[in-house]
């Protein structure tokens, strides 16, 4: 559905909508999410909990969800641990309002060893902070790249 065709669905049901103000949604959920990407390069767990909601949940598809700050940190904390540089590549961005999906390239050198791990990673937003992010790979490919 087109952005124009949202407004117009949400006029008809008597809802108001600036179509500026969804564009400018979009876009800034896009931006941030293109931000919070390339912020994982500096492997700083702080600042990568801060772009979640403080009750945000990330599900990593191959683990259990983790949700609030605390978990995020510990989580992500743990992951990062062995890792010396990543790089994510954007393949594929889309926006529609409150969701943003990336399909994407994450190229990390963990414990010394390259890995090459096509991702697609689903993000709901709430306010200008990640609510959910479910991202889905296969956790094969990651683990023999480390063996």
């Amino acid at each position: 559905m087109l952005v124009g065709d949202r407004a117009a669905i949400l006029i008809a049901y008597g809802v108001r909508c600036d179509q500026r103000e969804w564009r400018l949604e979009m876009a800034n959920n896009e931006a941030l999410i293109r931000d919070f990407i390339a912020a994982w390069s500096r492997l700083d767990v702080d600042e990568l909990v801060a772009y979640f909601c403080e009750d945000g949940v990330y599900h990593n598809m191959p683990a259990d969800p983790v949700a609030g700050h605390e978990a995020l940190r510990a989580f992500i904390g743990a992951f990062l641990a062995n890792w010396e540089r990543t790089d994510w590549e954007v393949l594929n961005l889309l926006a529609e309002g409150d969701i943003v999906v990336v399909e994407r390239m994450d190229r990390t050198l963990a414990s010394g060893k390259p890995v090459d791990l096509p991702c697609c990673g689903v993000f709901e937003m709430r306010n200008g902070k990640i609510a959910v992010w479910r991202d889905y790979f296969d956790m094969a490919t990651y683990i023999n790249a480390l063996s």
